[in-house]
Protein backbone atom coordinates (compact mmCIF):
# COMPACT_ATOMS: atom_id res chain seq x y z
CA UNK A 1 0.00 0.00 0.00
CA UNK A 2 0.99 3.44 -1.13
CA UNK A 3 2.44 5.66 2.08
CA UNK A 4 2.30 9.66 2.13
CA UNK A 5 5.22 11.32 0.98
CA UNK A 6 7.08 14.77 0.98
CA UNK A 7 5.10 16.58 -1.94
CA UNK A 8 2.59 14.48 -1.94
CA UNK A 9 -1.24 16.18 -2.71
CA UNK A 10 -3.66 14.51 0.34
CA UNK A 11 -6.68 14.68 2.35
CA UNK A 12 -7.32 14.28 5.63
CA UNK A 13 -10.01 14.39 8.11
CA UNK A 14 -9.37 16.31 11.70
CA UNK A 15 -10.31 17.11 14.82
CA UNK A 16 -8.49 19.96 16.75
CA UNK A 17 -9.25 20.13 20.72
CA UNK A 18 -6.95 22.11 23.17
CA UNK A 19 -5.68 20.76 26.43
CA UNK A 20 -8.82 20.97 28.44
CA UNK A 21 -10.43 18.94 25.38
CA UNK A 22 -12.59 21.76 24.14
CA UNK A 23 -12.85 21.61 20.32
CA UNK A 24 -11.42 24.75 18.13
CA UNK A 25 -11.51 23.52 14.53
CA UNK A 26 -12.69 20.67 12.62
CA UNK A 27 -13.54 19.05 8.82
CA UNK A 28 -16.53 17.30 10.29
CA UNK A 29 -19.64 17.83 8.06
CA UNK A 30 -16.92 19.47 5.43
CA UNK A 31 -15.15 18.37 2.63
CA UNK A 32 -11.63 16.74 3.75
CA UNK A 33 -8.66 19.21 4.10
CA UNK A 34 -6.38 19.31 1.13
CA UNK A 35 -2.86 19.97 1.10
CA UNK A 36 0.67 19.34 -0.14
CA UNK A 37 3.20 17.68 2.22
CA UNK A 38 6.06 19.89 2.87
CA UNK A 39 5.01 23.06 1.51
CA UNK A 40 4.05 24.94 4.66
CA UNK A 41 0.24 25.21 4.08
CA UNK A 42 -0.73 23.91 7.39
CA UNK A 43 1.03 24.21 10.70
CA UNK A 44 4.59 22.28 10.93
CA UNK A 45 3.90 19.92 13.40
CA UNK A 46 0.55 18.24 11.93
CA UNK A 47 2.89 18.27 8.90
CA UNK A 48 5.49 16.27 9.78
CA UNK A 49 2.97 13.74 11.21
CA UNK A 50 1.84 12.63 8.22
CA UNK A 51 4.68 11.54 5.47
CA UNK A 52 4.41 7.40 6.34
CA UNK A 53 0.96 7.47 6.76
CA UNK A 54 -1.50 5.14 4.54
CA UNK A 55 -4.77 5.90 3.11
CA UNK A 56 -7.78 4.80 6.33
CA UNK A 57 -5.03 4.98 8.92
CA UNK A 58 -5.79 7.29 11.58
CA UNK A 59 -3.68 8.71 14.59
CA UNK A 60 -3.74 11.37 16.97
CA UNK A 61 -0.94 13.89 17.07
CA UNK A 62 -0.13 16.44 20.10
CA UNK A 63 1.25 19.26 18.22
CA UNK A 64 3.05 21.93 20.78
CA UNK A 65 2.78 25.77 20.52
CA UNK A 66 6.06 26.17 19.01
CA UNK A 67 5.13 23.79 16.36
CA UNK A 68 1.63 25.57 15.88
CA UNK A 69 1.08 29.09 16.48
CA UNK A 70 4.01 30.20 18.68
CA UNK A 71 4.48 31.42 21.69
CA UNK A 72 2.15 34.30 22.78
CA UNK A 73 4.00 38.02 21.90
CA UNK A 74 3.67 40.68 23.98
CA UNK A 75 4.81 42.63 21.09
CA UNK A 76 1.78 41.87 18.97
CA UNK A 77 -0.15 43.76 21.83
CA UNK A 78 -0.65 47.72 21.44
CA UNK A 79 -2.91 50.16 22.97
CA UNK A 80 -4.12 52.68 20.52
CA UNK A 81 -6.35 56.01 20.95
CA UNK A 82 -9.85 55.43 21.41
CA UNK A 83 -10.41 58.29 19.00
CA UNK A 84 -8.10 56.30 16.16
CA UNK A 85 -10.91 53.61 15.31
CA UNK A 86 -13.70 54.95 13.79
CA UNK A 87 -17.13 54.98 15.27
CA UNK A 88 -18.40 52.38 13.37
CA UNK A 89 -16.46 49.85 14.44
CA UNK A 90 -17.62 47.62 17.29
CA UNK A 91 -15.21 47.58 20.15
CA UNK A 92 -16.19 44.63 22.44
CA UNK A 93 -13.72 42.60 24.24
CA UNK A 94 -13.26 39.59 21.59
CA UNK A 95 -14.57 41.89 18.93
CA UNK A 96 -11.96 40.28 15.53
CA UNK A 97 -11.33 43.59 13.92
CA UNK A 98 -8.23 43.68 10.60
CA UNK A 99 -6.11 46.77 10.73
CA UNK A 100 -3.77 47.47 7.86
CA UNK A 101 0.23 47.05 8.15
CA UNK A 102 2.40 50.52 6.81
CA UNK A 103 2.89 48.24 3.87
CA UNK A 104 -0.89 47.60 3.46
CA UNK A 105 -1.01 44.46 3.92
CA UNK A 106 -3.91 43.06 6.29
CA UNK A 107 -3.52 42.17 9.85
CA UNK A 108 -6.23 40.34 11.68
CA UNK A 109 -6.38 41.58 15.40
CA UNK A 110 -8.37 41.06 18.77
CA UNK A 111 -9.72 43.48 21.15
CA UNK A 112 -8.96 42.87 24.27
CA UNK A 113 -9.46 45.75 26.18
CA UNK A 114 -11.13 49.30 26.38
CA UNK A 115 -11.65 52.31 28.62
CA UNK A 116 -12.54 55.62 27.86
CA UNK A 117 -9.13 56.67 26.44
CA UNK A 118 -7.69 53.42 24.79
CA UNK A 119 -8.77 50.43 23.06
CA UNK A 120 -6.19 47.44 23.35
CA UNK A 121 -5.90 45.25 20.23
CA UNK A 122 -3.95 41.87 19.95
CA UNK A 123 -2.26 41.08 16.83
CA UNK A 124 -1.62 37.42 17.96
CA UNK A 125 -2.99 34.25 16.40
CA UNK A 126 -6.05 33.09 18.63
CA UNK A 127 -4.37 29.63 19.42
CA UNK A 128 -0.99 30.83 20.21
CA UNK A 129 0.70 29.55 23.06
CA UNK A 130 -1.35 26.51 23.13
CA UNK A 131 -0.57 23.41 22.62
CA UNK A 132 -3.09 21.75 20.53
CA UNK A 133 -4.28 18.05 19.52
CA UNK A 134 -5.28 16.53 16.46
CA UNK A 135 -6.97 13.66 15.78
CA UNK A 136 -6.55 12.76 11.70
CA UNK A 137 -7.43 10.84 9.26
CA UNK A 138 -5.93 10.47 6.22
CA UNK A 139 -8.69 10.19 3.62
CA UNK A 140 -6.61 10.52 0.23
CA UNK A 141 -3.76 10.67 -1.76
CA UNK A 142 -4.68 12.63 -4.64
Amino acid sequence: MTTVKTGDTVRIHYTGTLNDGSRFDSSEGRDPLEFTVGTGQIIPGLEIAIPGMKIGEAKTVVVACDEAYGPVNPEARQSIPREGIPDDIPLEVGARLQMQTPEGQALPVTVVAVDEATVTLDANHPLAGQDLTFAIELVEIV
